[in-house]
């Protein structure tokens, strides 16, 4: 990285774009390119509505993009969205650091980072006035990770990065208010998930699931014993009538997208309704 120079060139061309349909993409792209990271993604979360992807990459052969179907459900599983949204953290993160453990044995995983083809990921954790920014850079290429050096640089210009995108989305407001209440929605369905068929124990041991929790991890944050865990996720998954966590996961997105009854409502009841239409 010939650090100062093109630094300076990014921060002139990001700032010459305040205002500007361009500025996501010339922020990002001179980032990425500073960086020499491999991917680069702009996500911003209003206080209301769908995560809105500001600006990403074109997917290339080595990997797909997945936000399309990112923004209708799975977000909210995702650790940088819980760290931003959820625990209020902002700040310079990379993935391993927000994970919980077992997150690399989980199905959003290995449905989210095997698709993009990504190898590690960090990310520019930034609050907004209304609502917060994940700057989310990627590696793909073999087994690449970023290194200390690359973390300090982007640690170093977050203040900088921090009042661009201040300053260009600091006096939005929520547009649609139709999408109003939707991510409180979803949040508030997650926590609903199974509740139609599950017991409370059961809802928390397939919630945690979800979110990469592995066993050990599980019974920690319940005081129950690994093999009281294993016993309540084999009844839960008999329950749904599913065998795996990768149709956990995807049963998770199906019924979070098609979900439209009341907030706390398990949007199971609406996915098995309609489901049972469909058939009939």
């Amino acid at each position: 990285m010939n650090a100062l120079p093109q630094l300076a060139r990014v921060i002139a061309n990001a700032t010459d774009a305040l205002g500007e349909p361009n500025f996501a993409e010339t922020l990002s792209i001179g980032i990425k390119e500073w960086i020499q990271a491999d991917d680069i993604s702009l996500i911003r979360y209003l206080d209301t509505g769908v995560p809105v992807i500001e600006y990403t990459l074109p997917p290339t052969r080595s990997g797909k993009t997945t936000l399309d179907r990112y923004v209708n459900g799975p977000f909210l599983l995702d650790p940088f969205y819980r760290a931003l949204e959820i625990d209020k953290q902002f700040g310079v993160f990379q993935l391993y650091k927000l994970a919980p453990k077992g997150f690399k044995e989980s199905e959003y995983f290995r449905t989210w980072y095997h698709e993009c083809g990504f190898q590690d990921e960090c990310g520019l954790l930034i609050k907004l006035h209304n609502g917060s920014v994940n700057l989310a850079l990627g590696m793909t290429e073999g087994s690449r990770r970023f290194s200390k050096r690359q973390v300090d640089c982007l640690e170093a210009i977050f203040p900088a990065v921090e009042a661009l995108t201040r300053k260009n989305w600091g006096n939005e407001t929520t547009s649609n208010p139709e999408q109003a209440d939707f991510r409180q929605r979803l949040q508030l369905a997650l926590g609903a998930f199974g509740a139609s068929l599950l017991t409370r124990r059961e809802r928390e041991v397939i919630e945690l699931v979800l979110l990469g929790h592995s066993t050990r991890l599980v019974a920690e944050k319940l005081g129950i014993s690994t093999e009281t865990v294993k016993l309540h996720r084999k009844h839960a998954y008999a329950k749904l009538d599913i065998s795996s966590q990768a149709e956990l996961f995807y049963l998770f997105v199906d019924a979070i997208a098609s979900h439209s009854g009341e907030a706390h409502e398990d949007p199971l009841t609406h996915y098995h309704d309609t489901a049972r239409l469909g058939a009939s």
